[in-house]
């Protein structure tokens, strides 16, 4: 054979060889399914009434003021915990203020139940501006134990107590001092679920 006949042949080899490579890149069957997928996130909404918890004047050591009021999961996902921020300022009517107003002022917050009363937080106002409590914690309810948190439409009666201390000393100092207490609620999801498809139409 001769030199230019095996470039020829060699030529056409190659040619067909690039032309089934060609062939596997380009010509081949497909086919695709569109899936439609949707993912909602769920709204979280806390109510509460009366929106202002303590509103009293002229109290005196040894006062004991009790309120009540209720939260409420307005939203469609479960509120996990509320968590209770506190923040508060002193008017010291008359500049002469040694202590601190807030260290004289006791907060116990309780839940009720229908059999008893269960204290969540028993604490200065003072310490508890430093603090963060679930208001919603229950540890033990009479019957058995309650998850904590707020299941979608259902409240929360939640009752707080207010003590001017008397502590048996001269508490002069605080006459016509205005405390004024800034209470946030700030509501929680829980922790992550999983979800899992049990559609039969979409299996």
């Amino acid at each position: 054979m001769g030199f230019t006949q095996k470039i020829t042949k060699g030529v056409m080899t190659a040619a067909l060889g690039m032309s089934l490579i060609g062939g596997g890149t380009f010509a081949y069957f497909s086919d695709a399914v569109e899936t439609q997928n949707t993912f909602a996130a769920g709204n979280l909404d806390l109510g509460m009434n009366p929106n202002a918890v303590v509103n009293i004047s002229n109290i005196k050591p040894g006062d004991e003021i009790y309120r009540e009021f209720t939260l409420e999961n307005n939203g469609t996902l479960q509120i996990g915990k509320v968590l209770l921020d506190t923040k508060y300022t002193v008017e010291d009517a008359k500049s002469d203020n040694t202590d601190d107003l807030a260290k004289h002022i006791k907060v116990t917050i309780m839940y009720n139940t229908s059999s008893a009363t269960n204290t969540v937080v028993e604490t200065t106002l003072y310490d508890l501006q430093n603090q963060q409590p679930d208001v919603t914690k229950i540890d033990v309810l009479a019957g058995g134990p309650k998850p904590d948190g707020i299941i979608p439409g259902d409240k929360e009666k939640i009752f707080v107590l207010f003590e001017f201390i008397d502590n048996g000393e001269d508490q002069n100092q605080f006459q016509g001092d205005n405390l004024q207490v800034d209470w946030t609620f700030n509501a929680q999801t829980e922790g992550s679920t999983y979800h899992e498809d049990t559609d039969p139409n979409n299996n």
